[in-house]
């Protein structure tokens, strides 16, 4: 089994989206796959149709995988299941707080997830955190979707100092681009600079798409509506530049 997060520090770039779609091509590839919400806005669980967990069930997230079993509810896809978030994700911080090896609890409790799941897809708050420091030892890779400005680039280099001042392998961090509009200059320029000095950068760039915008309208992934279109084809060929990584971690 393998741990998939999608990451960023700032919002607003796409790591939804990229979450959905992922989850969605690796089930049609045939992976056992389980999407985990944990952004407590519960974007992920909306396209999908699940509704989230009426009782308050965060304090008992961390404890044993088979918690996390009485959480998951089946998409309506083949090989697609998903644990829907809830707004008690919102003190996950403050439950990490008081629990030891804090940021072993997430990859201990996943690992009990290993018989039923060939991946494991986590769509991530836009937050530096306990929780993310969590998710950071949990993931075998973090795919990080990069908007081709200044902003978005100095949010990368965060991360990239986070990991460095905290001991964690860099080498687990794969940056792509998103919403990437190539009549900008800025988007251009960018794009070329940190292709040149940017170690694990994902050829894929994910395109601007008002079909990707109409994933809230369909509530369903881009590729389940317009396959064909800019959007739908530059995932595919994400889902494929990433599935052939992870196979090789």
């Amino acid at each position: 089994m393998k741990t998939l997060a999608c990451y960023s520090i700032k919002g607003g770039v796409g790591k939804t989206a990229s979450s959905v779609n992922l989850a969605y091509l690796a089930a049609q590839a045939g992976y056992r796959t389980l999407l985990i919400d944990l952004d407590s806005q519960g974007a992920s669980s909306f396209y999908f149709r699940v509704r989230p967990s009426k009782k308050n069930w965060g304090k008992r997230f961390f404890k044993t995988y088979e918690q996390l079993l009485k959480q998951i509810k089946a998409s309506d896809f083949e090989h697609l299941d998903i644990i829907p978030a809830h707004e008690s994700f919102r003190h996950f911080d403050a439950l990490l707080s008081d629990q030891g090896k804090r940021e072993l609890r997430l990859k201990r409790v996943l690992k009990g997830l290993k018989k039923e799941y060939d991946l494991i897809v986590l769509d991530c708050p836009p937050t530096l955190s306990y929780l993310s420091e969590a998710v950071f030892h949990a993931a075998n890779m973090i795919v990080v979707p990069v908007i081709p400005t200044t902003l978005s680039e100095r949010t990368y280099e965060q991360l990239q100092d986070f990991f460095g001042k905290h001991g964690l392998p860099t080498k687990m961090i794969y940056p792509f681009f998103s919403m990437v509009q190539r009549q900008k200059q800025l988007h251009k320029s960018t794009i070329e600079r940190m292709q040149d000095d940017t170690p694990r950068l994902l050829d894929t760039l994910i395109p601007f798409s008002t079909d990707i915008e109409k994933m809230g309208e369909h509530r369903s992934p881009v590729s389940c509506f317009a396959a064909r279109s800019a959007g739908g084809q530059a995932y595919e060929e994400l889902w494929q530049e990433i599935s052939r990584k992870l196979k090789k971690l």
